[in-house]
């Protein structure tokens, strides 16, 4: 075991509190593992490391981030996401095989989805356009999570009212996805969209809503105007 992966895996368990463990299970469907922290102090002691790794290869970091996974903690997984995303200006067009890896090997609820995907993945398409390709090669997977991903990685800068249309697509290939979290995924992602680009995410949802799930449609028109929603949420057939 890597030194600062054996120090950061002390300092989660001296910091370890199975009372908040326990009520944080209630935000997840499935069994997590985790020390139990709340989410700052996981995140403050992934900074705190970062300083001690930053300057090694990023292939060495990467594998870092491995062996942190590798453990099921979601404490750890946090690290991974934050270092991931301090790689950001070193990302090359190959990295997407890594966070691919990732996904499929080792996320196994939403909150390390997001984690990992909001933010490292994100950023990485932001350099890399072209890799859109690969989050709607996504939307066909038998892993939900790497579903999920491939919406929750356009979430931030759809946000900021790009890649619209490439949004759009990846709603459609998940459109009639019958997992909620996957349904909540494209949902959020179309919410954020819709920030900027209200009038095409409205239209959207009106084609769609006939055979889109009610998870999603109530996700994506969160933030519109009252009579939007009204709209939206009629069902007139």
């Amino acid at each position: 075991m890597d030194p600062v992966v054996e120090a950061i895996r002390q300092e989660f368990a001296a910091h370890a509190d199975p009372e908040i463990c326990e009520k944080g299970q209630r935000f997840f469907k499935e069994e997590v593992r985790c020390y139990g922290m709340k989410t700052a102090t996981a995140v403050s002691i992934a900074k705190k490391y970062w300083k001690e790794v930053k300057t090694r290869e990023k292939k060495e970091i990467f594998a870092l981030c491995e062996e942190l996974y590798s453990s099921g903690m979601m404490e750890e997984a946090f690290v991974v996401s934050q270092w991931a995303q301090q790689l950001a200006d070193r990302y090359e067009p190959g990295d997407i095989i890594v966070f691919r890896h990732w996904i499929g090997t080792y996320i196994t609820n939403w909150a390390t989805c997001d984690g990992l995907c909001n933010h490292a993945v994100g950023d990485y398409i932001l350099r890399f356009p072209e890799q859109v390709a690969e989050l709607k090669r996504w939307t066909q997977s038998e892993n939900r999570w790497m579903r999920r991903a491939a919406a929750v990685s356009l979430v931030v800068p759809a946000k900021r009212g790009e890649f619209l249309d490439e949004a759009l697509e990846i709603a459609d290939l998940l459109l009639t996805d019958t997992d909620d979290m996957v349904q909540k995924g494209y949902g959020w992602l179309l919410k954020e969209a819709s920030r900027k680009h209200t009038d095409e995410v409205f239209s959207y949802v009106m084609a769609n809503k006939r055979v889109m799930p009610r998870t999603a449609l109530r996700y994506a028109i969160e933030l519109m105007p009252k009579g939007l929603k009204a709209e939206a949420m009629k069902k007139d057939w």
